[in-house]
């Protein structure tokens, strides 16, 4: 697959309750159902995934969205600010603003979270009228929903949990780059959006593709989340030799053949 036509950025603006900031964004045109990259934690929109779905999108004229939350790649704020409720209010704004119709939605890590979490806030909104876009699938790349709780603070040892408690942060070591904070404000506010302990119901068909030897998020962990999804159109796909990152041209392979099947299908 040949690179696609670079793409420069757009912005839009977002306030809330968390805050003020500028979203970067690049949005490429094409027909529906359109595809939505919802980034993991510290990535950003330019990594390996996000731009091999460019060039799907751009070859097989496909509308693509994919940016930037608040403190990551183009956009504006500091990282560590940063809360799973701020970075879902950028994920919907990016919807509203450019998104009509079907939509797939492609998340990564965190990312698989967002979009979780996006679908059900889509789905609610369509039922009362009040949204353009609608849901035609979700593509779940080693999702991590939860993960501030299940993942990050129910591991951390007590001595950890103390310098979070006491200083309001703590440096944690990343495999990928620099080490970078996590917030006591990160852990309390993600509790607000918690998803593992209820049903979830979203009402279309969701794939997940999860490698077994991911060291970041456990390949139980997206089991665990196939039980709490009622639908009987959930597949789960395990990569007996696949990392956290499932960025190897096989990989990258199977997760565009996945879109096909949920946009042609």
């Amino acid at each position: 697959m040949t690179a696609a036509t670079e793409l420069p950025p757009s912005f839009i603006d977002v306030a809330t309750a968390h805050g003020a900031r500028r979203i970067a964004m690049r949005r490429r045109d094409g027909q529906g159902p359109g595809l939505v990259w919802l980034g993991g934690f510290k990535s950003d929109m330019r990594g390996t995934k996000a731009d091999a779905l460019d060039a799907y999108a751009a070859s097989h004229n496909r509308a693509y969205v994919r940016y930037d939350y608040s403190g990551h790649g183009e956009s504006d704020g500091d990282f560590k600010d940063g809360t799973i409720g701020a970075w879902l209010e950028e994920s919907l704004a990016v919807i509203e603003a450019c998104c009509k119709g079907p939509q797939i939605l492609i998340g990564s890590s965190m990312g698989g979270w967002m979009a979780l979490l996006a679908a059900r806030a889509l789905r609610q909104a369509q039922a009362n009228g009040s949204v353009k876009a609608s849901l035609a699938g979700l593509v779940l790349i080693a999702p991590a929903p939860d993960f501030t709780e299940e993942l990050m603070w129910k591991r951390f040892s007590p001595d950890i949990r103390d310098v979070i408690m006491r200083t309001g942060a703590w440096s944690y070591q990343s495999d990928y780059g620099e080490p970078y904070p996590i917030t006591k404000r990160l852990i309390e506010e993600g509790r607000n959006h918690l998803l593992l302990d209820a049903p979830l119901e979203l009402g279309c068909p969701i794939r997940i593709l999860q490698g077994v030897q991911d060291a970041d998020v456990p390949w139980q962990h997206a089991f665990k989340l196939t039980h709490i999804l009622p639908s009987d159109d959930v597949v789960l796909t395990l990569v007996q030799d696949g990392d956290h990152r499932l960025s190897r041209p096989q990989d990258i392979a199977r997760i565009l053949a996945t879109v096909t099947e949920l946009a042609e299908g």
